[in-house]
């Protein structure tokens, strides 16, 4: 082993005793890993790591990923020494409440933190996505004499997320795409919380990755700096493979009682065993937070040539817009989410959507539409294009061999395909989408919620959305996954209950840029409905109107409930009952509304009120009251042609309208 220069190591030591003095004040945090793994991350950040303090959103920088969130210490001591905007007083109040230096990394908390990362694995499959996204960026983009995007994709990596199934299904994904542009660092220290990690995982990690088609390269000592640099090196020569570099470190190197256990995981090291690891270290045991100043100095000129290689961009990009004004225009339209001004006003595709239709069919229909005036989308399916209608016809496949095509297959992988997506839509410049079956959403909560946390615009198209999908059964009818949906804070929710209302939804999907949408879609056919529509931007519209001054009574539906309850009224008219029928597509942009618009849908002094749903009745209580009737399913569906497991569950017109009359007969006090 070659001795590390004193320099370096005098930083890379700084660093370990920055992250253990900050998890000692906080009284709370994981000091192993920031420890451990310290050499090779400042290795590969010193050595490699292109980015900019100055301009830390730089579109052209290397993306690097803390996918073993719970180290975050490591980045936050990296992003100070590197000049970003984390001062020392920002470190001294890791994990306090308000401080820019939370307990696992935050995106948009923390200048320099490219993602939110912790729940293990999912910084892998965010880096897939960064990577799959630099790639298609730079067939766009890059000319035979500008390469205008080129960057890599970096990753830290620990024993957790190479148990969790999702950076498997994600890593299984990149060696098939030969993502050669992505280097992953693994924390080989063999400890997770609970003990050795051979209690629960012995498999050889390196033959598991070969398989997939990575380039794996070994390091035996992950205190070797130069070892280090040349394995990245190596990883970096390989542009047809995606590399993993298994680096051998120690959990909490430095603390002589601590280090190689699992005590060091998660649990600060005491002021005792912090005093011996400063002294082993060569710090002063009764001082805290110290960066020498010649650590300050030496990083200075490792800041200055990062800067210059992002002013020396700038400069090209002067340039390349000078030569290539077309492709300059179109860069700030893909990189600022720009809409032409007019991409809502097209009748032809008001004729398109002016149909009886699956609205999975329309929805595909206006997908292609808003693609051939938005062209940077991009994205895909878990393996049923042909049952979501999602494939974006004449934008050709992503493959590792076409970096042109905008339509990813995700294969059977729901949860990767999720978190990939996010990572996406972190890179930049593109619209990313995916679908699946409304029921297996279950599979991708995590990106779901994350993708909500982060506010990226994702948008995730759900087919298959009721007990309609009749003879699967089940197992894939989905009865509580709406109001799972509905539940995650930031994630607009819709629900269109014709092919007019689809488009409309998806126009507001395409216009969000503040967080993730779902837009669920009918395997069955829905008809178009004579006024809907032109409320859909409010979230909840009347779409039947009452013919008295005051309705009776008050439907409220989404999807294909809402034809439904527009037959009911008109039966119930017969027996004497006015009711007014109110689409909701989207109850997230409602709840945005003004008190006087939504009065204005739900007067307070009307007391009848009935939801009608396929899917749990709970949650519906907020609008219908407690003296309100909630039709939907609290129990799982049944096997059958849709039409009868509907009629079965009572979502038929006849059965549907005999109830409300009952409940609407029924004395106040007996409800």
């Amino acid at each position: 082993m070659k001795r590390t220069n004193p320099m370096d190591q005098w930083t890379i030591n700084t660093i370990r005793l920055l992250a253990a003095d900050a998890v000692e004040k906080a009284n709370s945090g994981h000091p192993g890993l920031p420890m451990g793994a310290a050499t090779m991350t400042y290795a590969l950040w010193k050595e490699f790591l292109r980015g900019s303090a100055t301009d830390p959103n730089w579109v052209d920088r290397d993306r690097f990923v803390l996918s073993a969130g719970h180290g975050s210490m490591l980045l936050y001591a990296l992003l100070h020494l590197f000049g970003y905007e984390i001062s020392l007083d920002d470190l001294k109040k890791f994990r306090q409440l308000g401080s820019n230096t939370p307990g696992h990394p935050e995106y948009g908390v923390t200048t320099g933190v490219e993602v939110t990362t912790g729940p293990l694995g999912q910084g892998v499959a965010n880096a897939v996505g960064m990577a799959m996204a630099e790639r298609r960026l730079a067939e766009a983009f890059n000319t035979d004499q500008f390469n205008i995007i080129d960057h890599y994709t970096y990753v830290i990596c620990g024993d957790g997320d190479m148990m969790e199934g999702v950076a498997s299904e994600a890593a299984s994904l990149a060696g098939h795409l030969r993502l050669g542009k992505l280097v992953m660092l693994y924390d080989d220290n063999g400890i997770t919380i609970d003990g050795s990690t051979s209690l629960s995982f012995n498999e050889d990690v390196g033959a598991r990755f070969l398989a997939y088609g990575w380039q794996v390269v070994k390091v035996a000592d992950g205190n070797d700096y130069e070892a280090v640099v040349e394995a990245i090196r190596i990883g970096k020569l390989n542009t047809s493979q995606p590399t993993l570099v298994m680096v051998k470190n120690i959990i909490g190197y430095g603390s002589p009682n601590r280090a190689g256990k699992s005590i060091a995981h998660g649990s600060p090291l005491g002021a005792d065993e912090l005093k011996k690891t400063k002294e082993g270290l060569g710090g002063d045991p009764d001082e805290f937070f110290v960066i020498p100043e010649e650590v300050n100095n030496y990083l200075k000129s490792i800041i200055d040539k990062r800067e210059i290689e992002r002013f020396m961009w700038e400069e090209k990009l002067e340039e390349y817009i000078i030569k290539h004004p077309e492709k300059a225009e179109t860069w700030k339209q893909w990189f600022d989410y720009e809409l032409p001004f007019d991409i809502f006003e097209d009748e032809k595709m008001w004729e398109l959507m002016c149909v009886n239709d699956a609205s999975r069919n329309s929805g595909g229909k206006f997908m292609n539409w808003v693609s051939s005036r938005i062209p940077n989308f991009f994205g895909g399916s878990a393996d049923l294009n042909s049952s979501t209608k999602t494939y974006i016809k004449g934008y050709g496949d992503y493959s590792y061999n076409i970096a042109s095509g905008s339509n990813v297959f995700f294969g059977i992988r729901e949860h990767a395909m999720g978190a990939i997506l996010n990572g996406v839509a972190l890179h930049g410049g593109l619209r990313a989408f995916g679908s699946t079956f409304l029921v297996f959403s279950d599979y991708m909560k995590p990106p779901l919620r994350l993708a909500a946390l982060m506010g990226l615009p994702v948008i995730h198209i759900f087919t298959h959305d009721s007990i309609a999908v009749g003879e699967d059964g089940p197992t894939h009818q989905p009865i509580e996954q709406l109001l799972m949906l509905r539940s995650i804070p930031n994630m607009h929710v819709y629900r269109p209950a014709d092919a007019r209302e689809t488009a409309l939804c998806w126009m507001e999907a395409v216009k969000r840029t503040e967080g993730p949408s779902c837009i669920v879609l009918s395997r069955q056919d829905l008809k178009l409905l004579e006024y809907s529509g032109k409320g859909v931007s409010k979230g909840a519209y009347i779409v039947r109107h009452e013919h008295k001054e005051r309705p009776d009574l008050i439907l409220m539906a989404t999807g294909s409930e809402v034809a439904l309850s527009i037959d009911v009224a008109e039966l119930l008219l017969t027996e004497g009952i006015d009711a007014r029928v109110v689409s909701m597509p989207c109850i997230q942009q409602f709840e945005k509304q003004d008190a006087i618009y939504r009065e204005a849908i739900f007067p307070r002094d009307v007391l009848k009120r009935v939801s009608v749903e396929m899917g749990l009745t709970l949650g519906w209580e907020r609008y219908i009251g407690f003296s309100g009737l909630a039709v939907g399913i609290d129990s799982f569906g049944e096997s059958g042609p849709g039409e009868a497991v509907m009629s079965h569950f009572g979502f038929e017109k006849e059965k549907l309208k005999n109830r409300i009359l009952k409940y609407y007969k029924m004395d106040k006090m007996t409800l």
